[in-house]
C-alpha cells in the first residue's frame, strides 16, 4: 500500500516562503519520479515541478526559478521550497509519485501519475 502524506501548508503574505513536505511509505523506492501539483478554485490540476529519479529536475514555466523541488537523502520525503509567493500560488498542492523515467513535458500531465497524496492547502494573501 503506497501512501504519500502532505504538509507544510498555510497562509502567507505575498513575497513570503513556505516549504512543502511529503512523506512516502509503502513500495516508494528511490527509482520511483516525484512531482509535486496544485489546483486552485475553480481550476484544473497542473503540474508544478518533477523530480525524476535519476535528481534531474524539472519545472513549469510559472515558477520562475522561485520553487526548488528536492528529496532528502536519508529519509523517503520531498520538499517543494517557495519562495517569492504571489496569491496566483494560493491552491492545494499535492504529491505525486510514479515509475516512469520522465522525458519532455508528458510529466505535467496527471493522467500519467499512479500515486497521490491528499494535498496540502497553500494561501497567499497580497
Amino acid at each position: 500500500q503506497v501512501q504519500l502524506v502532505e504538509s507544510g501548508g498555510g497562509s502567507v503574505q505575498a513575497g513570503g516562503s513556505l516549504r512543502l513536505s511529503c512523506v512516502s511509505s509503502g513500495y516508494i523506492s528511490s527509482d520511483y519520479s516525484m512531482a509535486w501539483f496544485r489546483q486552485a478554485p475553480g481550476k484544473e490540476r497542473e503540474a508544478v515541478a518533477m523530480r525524476r529519479a535519476d535528481g534531474v529536475t524539472f519545472y513549469a514555466n510559472f515558477v520562475e526559478g522561485r520553487f526548488a523541488i528536492s528529496k532528502d537523502r536519508f529519509t523517503p520525503t520531498l520538499y517543494l521550497q517557495m519562495n517569492s509567493l504571489r496569491p496566483e500560488d494560493t491552491g492545494v498542492y499535492y504529491c505525486a509519485a510514479d515509475y516512469t523515467d520522465y522525458t519532455g513535458s508528458s510529466w505535467r500531465s496527471e493522467a500519467n501519475w499512479v500515486y497521490w497524496g491528499q494535498g496540502t492547502q497553500v494561501t497567499v494573501s497580497s
